[in-house]
């Protein structure tokens, strides 16, 4: 083998970072435990992210009107389809121990909420119970100003500003450090004006599709007891796309080239039904004589082709 030159060792320590930086970042341990939120008002109280709204307007109405702002609820599909998880599923399954919504647990919804609201380790298994029950009464509520207040409650708790700025903002916690609770993180570093979150910092995977790949998934989430995983984007990206020689991310076809920055649509928005497939329709309409008893009837022949521009499968989550 031969001798590794000094500027290769020079370009990997640059691409690492240098001391300095390094022990700053690992001068971080992992932040202890919180204390666990009792109710979901608590828990949306934790995560509200209309303190952002004061300096970064444009940015916080992009998202509220995202799906993101609505995890729970959906299109609001997500909400009815939780509910299915529970009796068609979990309910089902011999060794949860769930018979009944009293039975139910954080790790329980975790199996949905591990995606649609990772925050819920962080509070008690009444708020998994208060969730479920919240799901069901507006189900079945027909006054439209209660329904509209259920419905709000559950919009309550959602993938927030700080879910993806610091819950979920460092992946490699031993090569960049544990998030700390007093810090955003983005693509800069330095102050943050705000008393909450005074300080800022890099998540160096932000801005990659990995970022995206950890709830729009590879495949089942193997660390869970029940392991699940609806959408399955990342991995097919990762093992179709890529090896085909795509190169674009998630954050420049759903933020950037679409415009719809932290909206982040997909089918529901025109922009990126256009960007995603091309459609070509051709029809023919014609009579057709079938036989003496039933005469002439009228017949379509379509034709469609469809053309998926995208970086993964479609339809998908």
């Amino acid at each position: 083998m031969g001798k590794v030159k000094p500027i290769a060792i020079a370009l990997l320590f640059a691409s690492l970072g240098g001391a300095g930086e390094c022990a700053e970042r690992c001068a971080m341990p992992e932040a202890p435990p919180k204390e666990k939120a009792k109710t979901m008002a608590e828990l949306a109280a934790r995560y509200d992210s209309s303190s952002c709204k004061d300096c970064h307007e444009e940015i916080y109405n992009q998202w509220e009107k995202s799906l993101h702002a609505r995890s729970i609820l959906g299109t609001p599909r997500t909400a009815p389809t939780i509910i299915t998880a529970i009796d068609k599923g979990i309910k089902n399954f011999e060794c949860s121990g769930v018979t009944d919504d009293k039975d139910l647990e954080v790790r329980h919804l975790m199996m949905c909420a591990k995606c649609h609201l990772p925050q819920l380790d962080e509070a008690t298994d009444d708020v998994a119970r208060e969730i479920v029950a919240t799901i069901r009464a507006w189900m079945k509520e027909e006054d439209d100003a209660k329904s509209e207040a259920l419905r709000k409650k559950i919009e309550s708790v959602n993938i927030g500003c700080m879910v993806c700025h610091n819950k979920k903002a460092i992946i490699h916690k031993w090569s960049d450090g544990y998030p700390q609770p007093d810090t955003v993180y983005g693509a800069q570093a330095g102050a943050h004006d705000s008393p909450e979150f005074p300080k800022m910092a890099k998540a160096p995977a932000i801005s990659e599709t990995i970022f995206c790949g950890q709830c729009h998934g590879l495949g089942p989430n193997f660390e869970l007891d029940q392991p699940s995983q609806c959408a399955t984007l990342y991995g097919s990206y990762l093992y179709a796309y890529i090896p085909e020689g795509g190169s674009e991310t998630c954050q420049e076809c759903h933020m950037h080239k679409s415009g719809l920055g932290h909206d982040m649509e997909a089918y529901r928005s025109e922009v990126m039904r256009k960007m995603s497939l091309d459609v070509d329709v051709e029809s023919q309409a014609l009579f057709w004589r079938k036989n003496k008893a039933e005469g002439v009837i009228p017949q379509g022949i379509v034709h469609v082709n469809i053309l998926n521009k995208t970086g993964h499968v479609v339809p998908d989550g």
